[in-house]
């Protein structure tokens, strides 16, 4: 490495952290005062009523959310698969306040684990301190810690399943994988390439476990609980609008064509599936492509979907566009949601930062080789 080329990358790496400190500064100040329950309202309300024997993905005022901003407003009922109502009653242990401390706390715990995972991997030397002030500035982190969001356990399991893919061990991997699909089925993605570029075990056993653990609901309650589900999720269009949604359906619906958003995430995941198909990349590759294609494609690609790619970023951080990428994802949620009202070219350029950061990560990984910084892990047996 060159001379300049050393300069201009400590230059943008003391930039990078000079940002996300002053983006920690700010969410501190939102996140710490008590703020009201939003989503943890919501998944106690979903536990509660499963509880009673209710409807888990009903409209329970006040402990169900609703969201008002100009031009925009809807209820946050829970949205996750019918496991999630099981999960959630032990939500209700405790006074709802008192459970979202606790869960706050484990929240962070579990990201730090994560970090420190991949700054062992990626940054064992004083790049580590870049990984992880960066890591602990991204919005997707304080926007889960601000509505109380279940990501962080589940943006764990992904790192460790890339780790354990990296390190050649694909069962364990599969295992991981699966509790994040059980969970949020956008990602069943990386599977599926997994599986078209040839890696089977790893994929059948995400698939097996995802099955074994959506079963469970199935055996309580039956499958009037998921048609209740799937009910709630077909009739939630109207939120692909909302700023924090990073999706190609987020884009395509500020920019005044729904349409093309389905259009357009459909033929991107025809294309993967065909290049994967064909080409046989290797196991990393096709992951990268798979996190990010689950979150771009999705119809609801919210900002803390993103901290699933924290492995891609990481990896793939040689390539300058990518510190780009990494830069846009800490933008403050609140300075996004400052542009609702604001005229539509501003909603479309500035508003969805977010959703043209993973544009940009997608056009890096496309033009990649599919070699990383580090280069391959040591391979265990």
């Amino acid at each position: 490495m060159t001379f300049p080329y050393r300069l201009l990358a400590l230059a943008a790496a003391l930039c990078l952290v000079a940002f996300s400190l002053w983006a920690i500064s700010g969410e501190l100040r939102r996140v710490l005062p008590p703020h009201g329950l939003w989503d943890f309202g919501a998944f106690v309300a979903s536990g509660r009523a499963a509880a009673e024997g209710l409807n888990p993905y009903g409209v329970y005022p006040p402990l169900t959310p609703h969201v008002v901003f100009p031009g925009f407003q809807a209820w946050n009922p829970n949205l996750n698969p019918p496991i999630s109502a099981l999960l959630f009653q032990l939500f209700d242990l405790a006074p709802p306040e008192h459970s979202l401390w606790v869960w706050s706390w484990i929240s962070v715990a579990l990201y730090a684990a994560a970090v420190l995972l991949l700054a062992q991997r990626y940054a064992p030397d004083w790049r580590a301190i870049v990984l992880v002030a960066w890591a602990f500035g991204l919005a997707g982190f304080w926007d889960t810690l601000y509505l109380g969001q279940i990501y962080v356990p589940l943006v764990l399991a992904a790192v460790g399943a890339w780790l354990l893919l990296d390190r050649d061990q694909p069962i364990w991997a599969g295992v991981l994988i699966g509790l994040v699909i059980a969970m949020k089925p956008n990602f069943l993605v990386w599977p599926v390439l997994l599986f078209l570029s040839g890696q089977r075990l790893p994929s059948l056993v995400s698939v097996f476990t995802a099955a074994l653990i959506s079963a469970i609901p199935l055996a309580i309650y039956g499958p009037e609980i998921y048609r209740q589900w799937l009910e709630l999720v077909v009739s939630d269009g109207e939120r692909a609008f909302f700023l924090t949604n990073a999706s190609i359906s987020g884009l395509a619906a500020r920019a005044g064509v729904p349409f093309l958003g389905t259009a357009l995430s459909a033929a991107l995941l025809l294309a993967l599936a065909a290049w994967a198909w064909f080409r046989r990349p290797g196991i990393m590759q096709v992951s990268a492509l798979g996190l990010l294609a689950a979150v771009l494609a999705s119809p609801l690609g919210w900002i803390h979907y993103t901290l699933f790619l924290l492995p891609v970023i990481v990896a793939y951080r040689q390539h300058w566009a990518m510190w780009i990428v990494a830069a846009l994802l800490v933008v403050p949620v609140p300075k996004i949601l400052g542009y609702f009202g604001a005229e539509p070219w501003l909603q479309f350029t500035l508003g969805s930062a977010y959703g043209w950061a993973l544009v940009l990560c997608l056009v890096v990984l496309l033009f990649s080789d599919g070699s990383t910084a580090t280069g391959p892990a040591p391979r265990r047996t």
